[in-house]
């Protein structure tokens, strides 16, 4: 049973790392599923009150960060809110429309179809689009990091209980 808690921990962290990455798997919410796995399997002991307010603050921050940072971008090169819910779309569906690419190109062209949509002209278009890139760059970049702290958390926590 040791080995199959471990082999679940381990699967979840990487979906979890893969999903910071790919918006269509759960993300930060695997990354913490497998936290609760582990304390089915091995039991809840080593995790108090502070572990638990540490890995739970930082899902809240994850989860609030990625839309505002994404939304940030979007906006900071002045796209309007068609290029947000454009550029929300193209995360969405760029991989799957767009096999290969479709992860960079879907955020850019989302937004950059969200505003042509909306009336503005091509250079506002294009640039709402790479506003839109780099706040899906930025989002992909501060979720991989925070949930690499929430795994080196669990690991230390483990280690020094």
């Amino acid at each position: 049973m040791d080995i199959l808690g471990w082999v679940l921990v381990v699967a979840l962290f990487a979906v979890g790392m893969a999903g910071a990455i790919f918006p269509i798997l759960p993300g930060v919410l695997a990354v913490y599923a497998a936290l609760f796995v582990y304390g089915l399997f091995f039991g809840f002991g080593e995790f108090g009150f502070w572990f638990w307010l540490f890995q739970t603050s930082i899902v809240a921050a994850i989860l609030i960060a990625d839309y505002i940072v994404s939304a940030w971008g979007v906006k900071k090169f002045g796209g309007t809110r068609a290029s947000v819910i454009g550029s929300t779309i193209g995360i969405l569906v760029g991989p799957f429309v767009i096999p290969g690419v479709g992860l960079i190109a879907g955020p850019f062209l989302g937004a950059w179809i969200g505003e042509l949509i909306a009336g503005a002209d091509m250079k506002q278009a294009t640039k709402a689009g790479v506003g839109a890139l780099v706040g899906f760059l930025t989002s992909t970049v501060v979720k991989l990091l925070l949930q690499a702290i929430m795994i080196i958390l669990f690991i230390v926590w483990i280690v020094v209980n």
